[in-house]
């Protein structure tokens, strides 16, 4: 797992403890085999290649390059998946420059049965709330190829937030655990499918 470092001008690095606390959660309760350690990896190069899973998040405007662009669509047409959290006020840039990466494909949101609210922490009602942006209900969406998801999409739900320390968000400890159960779903999901 790394993070992706983007241009644009968001905070891509933010919270940089929560890829260290998922990654502990999912090694203590899955068989997945996992380092804990914070990595990142520069979307503009062809390190990104390196890991089956990235995960990305924000706050603020995010503009790829073209090299950019070019290297996120080879990086999941090939195999590898992303998951993006908005951290608040990710949501517009983000859409904005997933287009551009696939014109012809849309972001649709997942129904409740999907597997990944499924697949090993149960979330009838899909992506928890971790922290309030807009009042706006959760909702998570896919971008598929054929029938492979290669990204999906948390907004308005923001659980990377509850992955951090918890002095960071002074989150109840029953949100974080929500959270760190869900993040453990979405790699589950993306290194099963």
């Amino acid at each position: 797992m790394a993070r992706v470092k983007y241009s644009g001008g968001s905070d891509w690095y933010n919270d940089q403890s929560a890829d260290i606390n998922l990654q502990k959660f999912i090694k203590a309760n899955t068989n997945l085999k996992v380092d804990p350690e914070y990595r990142f990896a520069d979307l503009g190069s062809d390190e990104i290649f390196g890991y089956p899973f990235l995960f990305m998040t924000g706050h603020g405007n995010i503009a790829l390059t073209d090299t950019e662009i070019k290297n996120l669509r080879k990086y999941l047409e090939t195999g590898g998946f992303l998951y993006v959290d908005d951290d608040y006020g990710f949501d517009k840039g983000f859409r904005r420059e997933i287009k551009r990466v696939f014109p012809d494909k849309e972001l649709k949101e997942l129904p409740y049965s999907h597997k990944l609210y499924n697949i090993k922490f149960k979330f009838p009602a899909g992506p928890p709330k971790t922290h309030e942006h807009d009042n706006k209900p959760p909702q998570g969406f896919g971008l598929f190829i054929g029938d492979r998801m290669v990204l999906y999409y948390t907004y308005e739900s923001n659980p990377s937030d509850g992955w951090a320390d918890p002095e960071v968000h002074n989150d109840p400890e029953t949100k974080r655990t929500e959270a760190l159960q869900f993040g453990t779903n979405i790699v589950l999901f993306a290194l099963t499918q």
